[in-house]
């Protein structure tokens, strides 16, 4: 099954670092990150475990959970967690899924189906193209999917950076132009009539073009 954004995010059952989840249950009212990686114990994802559990506190000051996965046993995980601080100063405190019979792969059509039903003997590259990072809603639908090939580390302050202009532009009838960081200028768009802007902004706005009307970041 191909997977879009505002598709229902796939629950599953799986067993995890913290015990065993129900993933939509886990999620809860809060937003979600998960970001799967081909092996353990590979030297680029073992970067991107550590960032990620540096950057936690900003993300759960956010109401979003993490959530990882890698295509090997729970054992592993728990092993690779202590060379991870080891090697990048921060444990990660956030649940990692043991995705051995490759079902969540499967689910998130990461791996083909006929990929078969088990980790064993799979190396990073027959799991490359498990290497994505899902947003997902307290609605359950996909918000953005991000994929990257095994040789280049995941900007995760990207990451960071689009759960804020996601979760600003699901509560404010606005979108956010290119590069736009927390506290700049944002766009109405041209869905929003002229009538509801002036209700939505009293203070005014910059019309660019009149399909480019840009206005100060509500709050």
């Amino acid at each position: 099954m191909t997977l879009r954004i505002n598709d229902v995010a796939p629950d599953f059952a799986a067993q995890t670092t913290q015990g065993s989840i129900h993933f939509h249950d886990w999620i809860g009212d809060s937003w979600a990150i998960l970001f799967s990686h081909p092996k353990d114990f590979t030297p680029v994802c073992t970067t991107e475990l550590g960032y990620m559990a540096r950057l936690q506190p900003e993300f759960e000051r956010r109401n979003c959970k993490l959530i990882g996965l890698s295509v090997d046993p729970v054992d592993d995980h728990e092993r690779w967690a202590r060379d991870i601080e080891e090697t990048q100063g921060y444990l990660p405190q956030y649940p990692m899924i043991g995705d051995t019979d490759l079902n969540v792969a499967k689910l998130y059509n990461m791996l083909p189906a006929d990929a078969g039903d088990t980790s064993e003997g799979r190396t990073a590259a027959t799991n490359a193209t498990v290497r994505t990072v899902f947003i997902i809603g307290p609605d359950k639908q996909i918000k953005l999917m991000m994929t990257y090939p095994m040789t280049t580390g995941r900007n995760f302050d990207e990451i960071l950076r689009s759960l804020d202009s996601i979760q600003l532009t699901s509560r404010c009838s606005v979108a956010t132009p290119v590069n736009w960081q927390p506290g700049e200028d944002v766009i109405i768009p041209p869905s929003v009539t002229e009538e509801e802007a002036r209700k939505q902004f009293p203070e005014g706005w910059m019309t660019l073009k009149p399909y480019l009307r840009m206005v100060a970041q509500p709050d």
